[in-house]
């Protein structure tokens, strides 16, 4: 208890600094350093009430000690007894609340994010796949209010996709789905099987944050613009127009120190400039994921969920049709819930794996 009330001191005194500081013209003029000290009062002005609280109840339970040992009085004996059983049994609860919030958060949780789901093993089937993961998201994007819109796709001969890369737009959006990245396998006879043999294929999730134009430096002035018919719904018309925009960009990889040119598409409108400012927004997304991967794997040395990691190698889950059977390999979830869970109910086991990096994160916090 006095490790945390020491944890605590300081907090109302930088609370008031950071409170100071974002009223400050210059503060303000400057973006990036605006927004970050802006989400630091947003969450000290929540871990400050949660702080009086925490003195209050500890005081409660002093103040009502103090009362059963100088009185005599029956009544005031069971009100004392009464306020000190009601605030320790609080406290815990008080307790875990703050701990969780004196971990940092990761300053991504809260971006928009960018998914790309790609076909892995399994051919048609894994595409297939592919288009059964972006359905479920979809719809688990429909239940939290998110915006959904496609940037591109490549079909799979069967149906589904060989890759989709789509954006989701809503709060905390990055912070839910971080959990979704790495290879999901599937186990299921596939349509195109004749002997009713159930085959196993895989398609390979990638969740990155959406990056804000002052987090990513890129020089427009060395962009190559190609632009190009799109195809996909509305007919002829859309055939008519070049409106789908390709952006070659040359940049210096700083993980390898190696020159390399990032190639992004974009036919999500039928408008040109739309399609060109959402193709520099993966721009910087692709550059600012690259350029944090160092961070990341970081994460994923000291963290055995690799929640939250980006990585794309990791088997995270399984989904077994003939069992209705899901289970989520980092934390040994298993649910028994297929046709819900393919349907966009995926949030308890979300919830579950937050519980557990969270776990995380306090032990390794030393809270």
């Amino acid at each position: 208890m006095s490790t945390l009330l020491n944890r605590l001191d300081g907090i109302e005194a930088r609370f008031e600094e950071v409170g100071t500081l974002i009223t400050d013209p210059a503060v303000i003029a400057d973006q990036a350093r605006y927004v970050r000290l802006t989400k630091e009062y947003h969450d000290l002005e929540k871990l400050t009430a949660a702080t009086s609280r925490y003195r209050r109840m500890l005081s409660d339970i002093e103040e009502a000690k103090e009362l059963m040992a100088s009185e005599s009085d029956a009544d005031i004996l069971a009100m004392a007894r009464q306020q000190q059983e009601e605030a320790k049994a609080a406290l815990p609860e008080l307790e875990q609340e703050i701990k969780l919030m004196l971990i940092p958060e990761d300053p991504d949780d809260m971006k928009n994010a960018i998914v790309e789901i790609r076909g892995g093993t399994g051919g048609d089937e894994a595409a297939l796949f592919a288009g059964d993961l972006f359905k479920m998201y979809e719809k688990f994007a429909e239940r939290k209010g998110w915006q959904l819109a496609v940037t591109s796709f490549s079909e799979g001969a069967a149906g589904g996709f060989k890759e989709i890369i789509f954006s989701l737009t809503g709060s905390g959006v990055y912070g839910v789905m971080k959990y979704e990245s790495g290879v999901h396998r599937v186990q299921r006879v596939p349509s195109t099987e004749t002997q009713g043999r159930v085959h196993t294929s895989a398609a390979t999730v990638a969740v990155l944050p959406e990056a804000q134009e002052f987090e990513v430096e890129i020089h427009e002035g060395l962009i190559k613009w190609d632009t190009f018919r799109s195809s996909g719904a509305g007919g002829q018309n859309v055939n008519k127009v070049e409106s789908g925009v390709r952006l070659r960009y040359p940049w210096k990889n700083p993980n390898t120190g190696q020159e390399e040119e990032i190639l992004i598409e974009c036919t999500e409108t039928r408008d040109q400039p739309k399609n060109k400012e959402r193709a520099l927004s993966r721009l910087r997304t692709f550059i600012y994921d690259r350029e944090h991967s160092k961070y990341l794997e970081d994460i994923a040395s000291r963290r055995k969920t690799m929640v939250s990691t980006g990585d794309r190698s990791a088997k995270i889950r399984t989904y077994n049709f003939p069992q209705g059977r899901i289970t989520d390999h980092r934390i040994g979830y298993t649910i028994y819930n297929l046709p819900g869970f393919m349907g966009g109910d995926i949030q308890e086991c979300i919830d579950q794996l937050t519980v557990a990096e969270n776990a995380e994160k306090l032990k390794e916090a030393e809270l």
